[in-house]
């Protein structure tokens, strides 16, 4: 009897001190491999509708959708529709290279840099820019063919002026503005002509003397770009331009190439970007018919190119569109007239993942039964039929489908649960599981818990989300620093369900800290109903919302009132300033990153979306300025910027701090030297904003020295 005690005692004593095992401070600041977590098994492809390859433990395996069954596959015996595509184009200096199995063949040779190379669809030729002119290349002969011949420093071919690239194509572009047409004949491009845009200097503290970068960059109010939209043939000859007045004040969207390339669509709207049209440009004289004419109380959205999903059938497309103030899919035929209604209710869309044209499906991912997760959907053309693919409560993310959407692959979480992999059938069947993220040491792993919470807003109309990591050993009793990790722009909240293992934020648990990240009404969790809170008045809900989650913080979760720290970067700067002003009796401290501090000081297409021109909403402004609500400040900010950031200029952090100067107001300033929009490629300065700010937390919320293991 006495060993059978013993034996339970020891048994009892491990299980408990395994119960109790804590990461390790090499695990959350220096990167120590740990066993919480695993890695999951990688998608590779799709074989048919029926089989897929997936790179588990290390392993390529096949994977038969109908019985679940895995052997191990050499992907390099695999037909050739299954294996990765390899000829590309590659540079090497200034010049261009042919890729392919076997070799690498230049194309160009000259000192002058070629940019944004892309291989027709056919494979055949290769276009890219130079001095902001167009060129190909014919890969099968090597000839060299330039299509334009005006470009300057202020006249731009195929490649675009700053503003159209930040908010109009997207970063993802890299400035590129041409694009073939699917029949690899022709070239899609637009010409910029930014000689009336202003210059906005940009200094560099290097060599003896430091120099003066000057970018074409339009502030609110400014004159934009004058842009033609033009179609050349791929081997020369003249550019048959659409036809636009290139002088009237407008945007143009990102083209779309019909499937056959017969014509090219062209997204117009006028600089109040409240009316969008969709015209169809004939390619061989420019003339143009209206296809779509869709209006809007605030705004509509230019930017992306997610609009519209031409059918293989060239009789029909579907629509994405937010005009409801919820994002929704409609038919279309290819006149521009409406067919159906896809999808409605008081839910977003947020992609089409495919459609099945024989079967008149499409299956899309939208934020339906909870705002802060992702789901896959299925529904008929017509509307009918909708149903849930995906299943349990998680947000599913990484969907994967099949070539005719007989299975998918679902990467699927919640704040609790790590990630999982499932191969699922489209009648929502889960056929088998594929892998979990879950490691051994997780069971016995303490971690500080992490939360998925609302908070219903002053006017009761919305539900705000916010997600929380509690401190370790959590004590209700305690008052506890707070430490709010915010963006706050439209339409881009940052709080969703899912699994995170963040050892910084493990580390900062530890210490004591609350850390919170939270959304507003306006940051897509309500539709374009919520976002639409925003116009001509940024700054106000958003921190109208802050403030009341703030405040149930203080009130129900054990958060110190004197110790409310917000931090961001850009927007989130704007709104740590923001914060520190307007938002003074609930906000103490603050760190403020490449921050807008007054709107009048960034570019026309972002702001002007949302507030108008400073002539037409001159209150608007006033409101939104960091700088009206300085006499409020009180607590401590910590303003940091780069000094060549060429999205948000240091201007804007300069005139806070000259402004916070006159006033005797006490803060803290950093500068960055050639840092742009953040400083990650710059390694000394950014471990030095990684300490900096880590002391600033020590110093003035945890009121302790700094653990020198944070230090970087």
């Amino acid at each position: 009897m006495r060993k059978c005690l013993l034996a339970v005692f020891l048994f009892i004593s491990v299980f408990s001190f395994a119960q109790t095992t804590y990461l390790t401070t090499e695990q959350m600041l220096k990167g120590a491999p740990h066993k919480v977590t695993k890695p999951l098994p990688k998608f590779i492809t799709w074989v048919g509708d029926n089989g897929l390859i997936m790179e588990i433990d290390g392993k390529n395996s096949m994977i038969d959708c109908k019985s679940g069954k895995i052997t191990e596959v050499d992907i390099q015996h695999l037909p050739p529709k299954i294996k990765p595509s390899v000829p590309e184009i590659i540079q090497k200096g200034n010049d261009l290279y042919l890729k392919t199995a076997t070799d690498e063949t230049q194309l160009t040779n000259n000192k002058d840099i070629e940019k944004n190379p892309t291989l027709s669809p056919d494979g055949q030729y290769v276009a890219f820019t130079r001095n902001n002119n167009l060129f190909t290349i014919n890969l099968s002969t090597k000839k060299e063919t330039q299509l334009t011949f005006d470009g300057t420093d202020v006249i731009l071919n195929g490649f675009a002026s700053w503003v159209y690239y930040e908010e109009i194509l997207g970063r993802a572009t890299r400035y590129k503005s041409y694009w073939w047409s699917p029949d690899s004949k022709k070239i899609a491009y637009m010409r910029m002509d930014e000689s009336m845009v202003p210059m906005f200097p940009i200094y560099s503290e290097e060599g003896q003397h430091g120099f003066i970068e000057q970018t074409r960059y339009p502030k609110a109010g400014d004159k934009n770009p004058e842009v033609k939209v033009g179609v050349v043939n791929a081997d020369g000859g003249n550019t048959v331009w659409a036809d636009f007045n290139a002088k009237d004040d407008q945007y143009f969207g990102m083209p779309y190439w019909k499937a056959d390339g017969s014509a090219l669509w062209i997204q117009w709207m006028p600089r109040s970007q409240d009316n969008l049209k969709v015209y169809e440009m004939n390619i061989a004289d420019g003339s143009k018919k209206e296809i779509y004419d869709e209006k809007q109380k605030t705004w509509v959205t230019l930017e992306g190119d997610d609009r519209f999903y031409f059918l293989n059938n060239g009789k029909q497309f579907i629509l994405q569109s937010d005009a409801t103030g919820w994002n929704h899919l409609y038919l279309h035929d290819m006149s521009g007239k409406r067919i159906s209604t896809i999808t409605s209710g008081n839910y977003r869309v947020t992609a089409i993942n495919l459609v099945d044209e024989k079967n008149q499906l499409v299956y899309f991912t939208c934020r339906k039964d909870n705002s802060a997760r992702y789901d896959l959907y299925k529904v008929k053309f017509d509307g009918s039929g909708l149903q849930r693919l995906t299943f349990g409560e998680y947000t599913h993310r990484n969907i994967q489908l099949s070539p005719n959407g007989l299975y998918f692959i679902t990467t699927y979480s919640n704040t609790g649960s790590p990630d999982a992999v499932a191969l699922v059938n489209n009648k929502g069947k889960v056929i088998k599981e594929l892998g979990n993220a879950t490691g051994e040491a997780f069971e016995t792993t303490t971690l500080a818990k992490t939360q998925l919470l609302r908070v219903t807003s002053e006017d009761g109309k919305y539900e705000l989300p916010l997600r929380i990591v509690w401190p370790l050993n959590y004590d209700k009793n305690k008052k506890y620093p707070l430490m709010i990790n915010i963006y706050g722009g439209p339409d881009a909240g940052t709080v969703y369900d899912g699994w995170q293992l963040n050892m910084q934020q493990q580390w900062w648990a530890k210490e004591g800290l609350i850390q919170v990240a939270m959304d507003h009404r306006a940051s897509g969790h309500f539709g374009k109903e919520g976002v639409n809170y925003m116009h001509r008045n940024l700054g106000y809900w958003e921190m109208k919302d802050w403030i009341t989650i703030v405040k149930w913080l203080i009130e129900n979760a054990g958060v110190d009132k004197n110790k409310v720290c917000i931090s961001g970067f850009s927007y989130g700067g704007y709104m740590s300033a923001y914060a520190l002003t307007y938002g003074a009796d609930y906000f103490t401290h603050g760190l403020a990153g490449g921050s807008v501090t007054d709107w009048s000081l960034y570019d026309t297409h972002y702001t002007e979306r949302f507030m108008d021109t400073p002539q037409e909403n001159p209150e608007g402004y006033k409101s939104s300025s960091v700088y009206t609500y300085l006499d409020k400040y009180k607590g401590l900010l910590r303003i940091y910027h780069g000094t060549m950031d060429d999205n948000v200029h240091l201007q804007n952090s300069l005139q806070l701090v000259k402004k916070l100067q006159e006033k005797k107001k006490h803060f803290e300033f950093m500068v960055y030297p050639g840092g742009r929009h953040g400083w990650r490629n710059l390694r000394e300065q950014d471990a030095h904003s990684s300490n900096e700010i880590a002391m600033f937390i020590y110093k003035n919320l945890l009121e302790r020295e700094v653990v020198k293991e944070v230090l970087r």
